[in-house]
């Protein structure tokens, strides 16, 4: 039977520079005392490193109290501490603030900005730079982007209302429209609507794929113009799988303009800026739970 670890508990270090404080719960395992787990868990950091933080107690136990490099350690124990990488490539694009409210801040992404930390990104995304830019500490993003793809992020700030407006999502009641740029297919009637099984690649994990079955996803596609022999698209999603719309795109023939991951997933381009993925989120529309007022944002941006 597999063993559910536990919920986080409220985190008992404050927001750093815009960033929050990371958490691990120890696995099965049996380690000399607090040191010896970090060096094993997190091998591309330091003993060094990791000493330094120790000085400064930036790692704490659950309840805030700081733990020592000879700390004892054991399954189950839930350590805190701050996240923290060297060399990060700065990304030159900022995003645009549209609107926000006792509950809501609604933002517009550009290209190649992730969301939120991950990886080789921690202060050049668009999470740690708002947190930075507003103070708001309790800021969370309430769907997802791509980090390729451009347009209208919405974040929720007060967490009392949090589930009001994720729930929009989950019970599809978010209406989203996206513009792409792709190859023309003029031996298809528009609108059409796409449906296909998607799910992931085992072999690429950070990939989808098509399969047999009865669809799990949905997009409503329409033609907004015609340029010669590339068209601009518009999506609408039912569903909201991962790459939904780059996948159904290039599954009908038509992969988006600079898409690195369909139909071919290419070698990673890095710090490459000079060719946009050529989606974006145009606009967000939805009754909002509260007051039960249309809301309405759109994207300053073109394709």
């Amino acid at each position: 039977m597999t063993r559910l670890r536990p919920p986080a508990p409220t985190p008992p270090l404050p927001v750093r520079d815009g960033v929050a404080p990371s958490y691990i719960w120890l696995p099965e395992g049996r380690w000399d005392n607090l040191l010896a787990f970090l060096t094993a868990h997190f091998p591309e950091i330091s003993p060094t490193t990791w000493l330094t933080r120790l000085a400064k107690n930036e790692v704490v136990d659950q309840h805030g109290m700081p733990l020592h490099a000879t700390s004892p350690v054991r399954r189950g124990m839930c350590i805190w501490y701050y996240r923290e990488l060297e060399g990060e490539t700065p990304i030159p694009f900022a995003a645009q603030i549209l609107h926000q409210d006792q509950d809501l801040l609604v933002v517009d992404k550009p290209h190649f900005l992730p969301v939120t930390p991950s990886g080789r990104f921690l202060h050049e995304t668009l999470l740690v730079r708002l947190k930075k830019s507003t103070g708001l500490e309790h800021l969370t993003p309430i769907h997802r982007l791509d980090r390729e793809t451009a347009g209208v992020m919405l974040f929720s700030h007060n967490p009392a209302t949090r589930g009001l407006y994720q729930g929009l999502f989950r019970q599809r009641s978010m209406n989203k429209t996206y513009h792409a740029l792709a190859p023309a297919l003029p031996q298809r009637q528009f609108p059409l609507t796409y449906r296909s099984r998607m799910e992931e690649d085992t072999g690429r994990f950070f990939v989808m794929q098509e399969v047999a079955g009865a669809p799990n996803s949905e997009t409503l596609i329409s033609v907004l113009e015609r340029r010669g022999d590339l068209w601009l698209y518009e999506l609408q999603p039912v569903t909201g799988k991962k790459h939904q719309l780059r996948l159904h795109l290039a599954s009908l023939g038509a992969p988006i303009v600079n898409d690195s991951f369909y139909p071919v997933a290419l070698p990673c381009k890095g710090d490459d800026f000079s060719a946009p993925l050529q989606l974006l989120a145009k606009s967000l529309a939805f009754d909002d739970p509260q007051t039960g007022e249309r809301r309405y944002f759109e994207s300053g941006k073109t394709l």
